[in-house]
């Protein structure tokens, strides 16, 4: 065919076109109108645009009307051959590609994780293993998706064993562990707080990090990251105990002993996470001790969430505005509820996923993209994760026992104790006691605590959900990134 009308009349009669190898210069119909018609037509179908024009704005109208790839005059046919096989045979070549290099990386790591390893050695392991986990996502290998599951698997058992062993030597002194909660404003919020430009601390509660890492490549079209970071979120690795242990600098225990009338034990009546923004200032005017203006903002509907979007640049006349974002919470516990939702999140991947098509269009990065175009210095981060639930354990307890499905705390309680971290005495992880008695225990892995009193309809209804409070990579291991408007 030596023109774009011939071409569009073969495109309409030959439904086995593969590829559509275009020049740029034809009688009639140029090569970029053509490619307009068979988009517009066809917008999957790929298309090689060959040209001797190397001018900028013919090649960007080109790559703008998302040409598969393009070659320059003269061509060759083994040119001809490589694109072929790069369009064509791409998902494929990939595909066997991720496999050989995990394989070839699957001893590495099994030696890491039975090796012993440190919590600064965990969190580079666990960074790994979500690496991994994203590429097998984009090459859709399902036979390594299966084995790295396992290892992930393994990863989180020995991870527990890890924290059971040095979870209280951390909370009793400091200088022995990692960051923790309640340290993250002191350590990484407050040094980088300045007047030169106004800093927006974004907590999108429940962020895990491969959460974080989805999100990533669209955050970073607008602005740059100056320090990716971590930190392990306290025990229980819920909003009650690490947001609270966050924004007040303390310990549950320390909290509940300055602040007795705004900690709340699960068991009493009343909102758990109602002061927040009272701690907060406290909190400013322990530790920075200067005229700082901190503005604190929580969105828990969509509504707040549109009020927010439109009233964004108001909190840029702070040098601190703190942003708590519920959604990925009220997705996690939804998913628990809704049918639609769990057909929607049903593994890791669809998680993934479902977060990164909700943050495109939600009010929040609306809200970024407005400050985006300010000298902004952004910092995200979160209270917690989540882990998917999928093996029961049985647990007695009376009335007053916590409904947490990662965390129990309660008298008497009877449980498998291979299944827990348990925390007979609570100072011990500097937590609350709400009776002489009480007794901590967290689940390891990916167990989930059901009572006996109608286990088989509780096991269905909660097997394969997003739960947290209890010890996992995915729930303690927390991102934190420190970022710029470019």
């Amino acid at each position: 065919m030596t023109n774009g009308y011939d071409a569009m009349e073969e495109c309409e009669s030959n439904n086995d076109i593969d590829v559509v190898f275009l020049d740029e210069s034809m009688p009639g119909l140029t090569g970029l109108e053509t490619l307009q018609q068979i988009k517009s037509k066809y917008p999957h179908l790929p298309v090689v645009m060959i040209t001797k024009n190397e001018a900028e704005d013919v090649m960007e109208e080109a790559i703008g009307a998302q040409i598969s790839d393009y070659l320059i005059k003269p061509v060759n046919p083994n040119q001809i051959l490589l694109t072929l096989k790069k369009i064509i045979d791409n998902k494929r070549l990939v595909r066997e590609k991720t496999s050989a290099d995990y394989q070839q990386e699957f001893q590495q790591i099994f030696m890491q994780i039975s090796g012993g390893l440190n919590y600064e050695e965990w969190v580079e392991t666990y960074r790994k293993i979500i690496s991994w986990e994203l590429k097998i996502d984009a090459s859709n290998s399902t036979e390594m998706a299966d084995i790295l599951a396992m290892q992930k698997s393994e990863a989180n058992k020995e991870f527990s064993k890890f924290i059971i062993k040095h979870y209280n030597d951390w909370v009793q002194d400091k200088k022995k562990g990692p960051l923790l909660s309640n340290d993250l404003m002191r350590n990484k919020i407050f040094p980088h707080v300045n007047d030169d430009i106004p800093t927006v601390m974004l907590l999108l509660d429940n962020l895990r990090y491969d959460q974080w890492k989805v999100l990533e490549p669209i955050i970073t079209e607008l602005f740059r990251v100056e320090e990716e970071d971590y930190f392990y979120s306290i025990l229980p690795t819920s909003t009650q105990y690490s947001r609270n242990a966050i924004f007040s600098g303390l310990m549950p225990l320390d909290i509940e002993a300055y602040y007795p009338d705004w900690w709340k034990n699960d068991s009493e009546e009343g909102g758990k996470n109602l002061h927040e923004h009272d701690l907060l200032d406290h909190l400013v005017n322990r530790l920075i001790r200067r005229d700082v203006r901190v503005d604190y903002l929580k969105i828990t509907n969509v509504n707040q969430a549109k009020t927010m979007q439109e009233n964004i640049y108001n909190y840029l006349n702070n040098d601190l505005a703190v942003i708590v974002y519920n959604f990925i919470d009220m997705l996690s516990h939804a998913r628990t509820e809704m049918e639609v939702l769990k057909e929607l999140a049903g593994d890791e991947t669809a998680y993934r996923s479902l977060t990164k098509s909700w943050f495109i269009h939600s009010p929040l990065w609306a809200a970024l993209q407005r400050i985006a175009e300010r000298d902004v210095q952004l910092i995200i981060t979160t209270d917690h994760g989540t882990i998917r639930v999928n093996t029961p354990s049985k647990v007695v307890g009376d009335r007053e026992t916590t409904t947490n499905l990662r965390y129990k705390v309660g008298r008497n309680l009877q449980y498998d104790r291979k299944d827990v971290m348990e925390v007979r005495d609570p100072k011990q992880a500097k937590l609350p006691r709400p009776n002489v008695s009480s007794t901590f225990i967290f689940a390891k892995e990916d167990k989930f605590f059901l009572y006996p009193n109608n286990y088989n309809h509780y096991h269905n209804y909660y097997k394969n959900t997003f739960q947290h409070g209890g010890i996992s990579l995915e729930e303690i291991i927390c991102p934190i990134i420190r970022l710029r408007s470019k």
